[in-house]
C-alpha cells in the first residue's frame, strides 16, 4: 500500500495483472471482459465470486481461479483495502455491503487454505494464529468482540482455567492426567486438531475485516470528503449486491417455484406448528415457544422468506429500512400469540420482550432502534428437527410436513402452491369467458326463421 503512494491511476490497465490472470492452468476465461485489468476491477470480481458462489446454480469456480493464485498477492491485497475503504466511507460498519464483505473474506481465506497442501496450510494457520492472538497465553476475555457478533461460540472453544488451549503440548500437560480410557492424542485431534485452529483463525480474520472497515467509517466522518474514487467503487459493489436474482438462475430448472417475495403474511399458509404457537401455549415451554421460534418465522416469513434459497445474512433493516412493518405488522402479530398463553407470557415474564428485539437483531433493548441493530443477529427459523427435539408440543405433522425440513420452507411452498392455482383459476376464468361470449356470438346471429333468439338465461355469459 505505501509502494502504491496515492490513487493516481488507481484505475489504469495493468498488463502484467491480466498476464498473471490468463497463464493459470485452471484459469476459464470465456470472455475478454471476465479478465480482471486494474485494482478496481480485481477488487469487484473479488465480491462477484462470493455472490454467485452463494447464489449461482450454474457458479464455475474455474472463473475465478486466480483469486487463489498467490502471483495476484501484491495487487490483491490492494484491492481487499480499496473495498473496505470504499464500503466503510459510503455504508457504514453495519450494512448489508460490509456483512457481505465480512463474509466474503472468511470463504477466500477458507478458499486459499483449501488449495494448499496440509504441512503449509497447517503452517500458515500456525503463523497466522501467532499474530493474531498477540501472546502464547491467551485468556477467553480476549475473544469478547468475536463472541458478541456470534462469529464464534465460546462452547467451541477448548480452556482451562479461562485460558485457550491450542497446542498439542499444552493439552497434553493440562488434560492428559485428567483423561481415563481414552487417547489424550486422539481426544485432541478431535476437541482442537486443524479444524478448531482454521474457524479460528478464519474468524478473528473476519472479525479484523469488520473492525478496519469500522474505523475507516469513524475516521470519514471527522474528516475530509473521501476520494471520489472510494464512492465510485461502492456504487458498483452495491450493483454486483443488486444484480437480478434470475441472472443466479432463479425461477426455472428443478422445482419451477421462483424466487419468493416479501409481502403480506398468509395465515392459510402456515404449516400446523405455527398455527398452534399462534393459538398459544396452554403448557410449559412458552418463553422457547414464541421467543425462539414464532420470532423467527413470523420475521422471516413477512421480511425475508427466501432467505435459505439466497443464502445470504441479511439484517431486518434491509428489508423494513423504517422498521414499519416491524412496529406494526411482526411484532402485534407475536405479542398476540404470547397474550393467549397461559399465564400470558409477558404478565410474568415482561422481559422476553426484550429478548424478542434480541432474536430481530436489535439487542437487549426494551425498544427497536437501527442504531442497536446488529448487536445481535437476526435469527433464522428453527429447523423441524431442532422443533421435534425442543418444543415436541408444537409438532403436529401434516403431509406436506413430510417433505420439508423447515416450517418456512413450508411456508413457501404453500404459498407457491397457492400462487400456481390462482394462475390456473384466472387462465380457466379467461379462457371460459372468451368460449362463452363466442357461444352467445353465435346465438345472436341466429335468424327468426330459425326460431328467433331467447333470453339469456341469467350467470350462463
Amino acid at each position: 500500500m505505501r509502494e502504491l503512494g496515492s490513487f493516481d491511476g488507481i484505475s489504469q490497465d495493468i498488463p502484467e495483472l491480466r498476464r498473471l490472470v490468463t497463464r493459470n492452468p485452471s484459469q476459464e476465461i470465456v470472455a475478454d471482459e471476465e479478465i480482471p485489468s486494474n485494482y478496481l476491477e480485481l477488487a469487484l470480481k473479488r465480491i462477484e465470486w462470493y455472490v454467485k458462489k452463494k447464489n449461482s446454480r450454474e457458479f464455475n469456480s474455474r472463473r475465478y481461479s486466480f483469486l487463489s493464485d498467490p502471483v495476484i498477492t501484491k495487487y490483491d491485497v490492494i484491492s481487499f483495502y480499496l473495498l473496505c475503504q470504499s464500503i466503510g466511507v459510503k455504508f457504514g460498519p453495519n450494512s448489508r455491503e460490509t456483512r457481505v464483505m465480512v463474509e466474503a473474506q472468511g470463504d477466500l481465506v477458507q478458499e486459499r487454505l483449501g488449495k494448499l497442501s496440509l504441512q503449509e496450510s497447517r503452517l500458515m494457520v500456525d503463523q497466522s494464529l501467532q499474530l493474531l492472538l498477540k501472546g502464547d497465553t491467551v485468556h477467553w476475555t480476549f475473544f469478547q468482540e468475536l463472541l458478541s457478533t456470534r462469529k464464534i461460540q465460546l462452547t467451541e472453544l477448548v480452556l482451562d482455567q479461562g485460558e485457550l488451549i491450542l497446542n498439542q503440548e499444552d493439552f497434553m500437560d493440562r488434560f492428559g492426567p485428567r483423561i481415563k480410557h481414552r487417547n489424550p492424542s486422539s481426544m485432541y485431534q478431535l476437541l482442537i486438531g486443524d479444524e478448531l485452529k482454521e474457524l479460528l483463525m478464519v474468524k478473528m480474520i473476519m472479525q479484523e475485516t469488520e473492525d478496519y472497515i469500522k474505523q475507516v467509517h469513524e475516521k470519514a466522518r471527522l474528516m475530509v470528503e473521501p476520494n471520489p474514487i472510494l464512492l465510485e467503487l461502492a456504487e458498483e459493489i452495491a450493483e454486483v449486491l443488486a444484480e437480478p436474482m434470475q441472472s443466479y438462475g432463479y425461477g426455472s430448472g428443478r422445482g419451477g417455484s421462483g424466487p419468493m417475495k416479501a409481502g403480506p403474511l398468509n395465515s392459510q399458509a402456515f404449516p400446523p406448528c405455527v398455527k398452534k404457537a399462534l393459538e398459544g401455549i396452554k403448557s410449559g415451554g412458552r418463553n422457547d415457544a414464541i421467543v425462539l421460534f414464532l420470532t423467527p418465522f413470523v420475521s422471516y416469513a413477512r421480511l425475508y422468506p427466501d432467505v435459505f434459497r439466497m443464502n445470504l445474512s441479511k439484517r431486518v433493516s434491509d428489508q423494513d429500512p423504517q422498521l414499519e412493518i416491524t412496529q406494526n405488522e411482526i411484532l402485534p402479530l407475536i405479542y398476540e400469540a404470547a397474550q393467549r398463553c397461559v399465564p400470558p407470557l409477558f404478565d410474568d415474564q415482561p422481559q422476553e420482550k426484550i429478548n424478542i428485539n434480541a432474536k430481530l437483531g436489535f439487542g437487549m433493548h426494551s425498544e427497536l432502534k437501527i442504531e442497536h441493530e446488529g448487536e445481535t443477529t437476526w435469527y433464522t427459523p428453527m429447523s423441524c428437527e431442532k422443533i421435534k427435539l425442543h418444543l415436541p408440543h408444537l409438532c403436529r405433522p401434516d403431509e406436506v410436513c413430510k417433505k420439508i425440513g423447515n416450517p418456512l420452507s413450508y411456508y413457501n411452498r404453500m404459498q407457491w402452491e397457492s400462487r400456481s392455482l390462482k394462475q390456473a383459476d384466472d387462465s380457466g376464468t379467461t379462457a371460459n369467458s372468451a368460449e362463452n361470449r363466442s357461444e352467445g356470438a353465435g346465438e345472436n346471429n341466429s335468424s327468426p326463421g330459425q326460431g328467433g333468439t331467447t333470453p339469456d338465461k341469467p350467470g350462463e355469459d
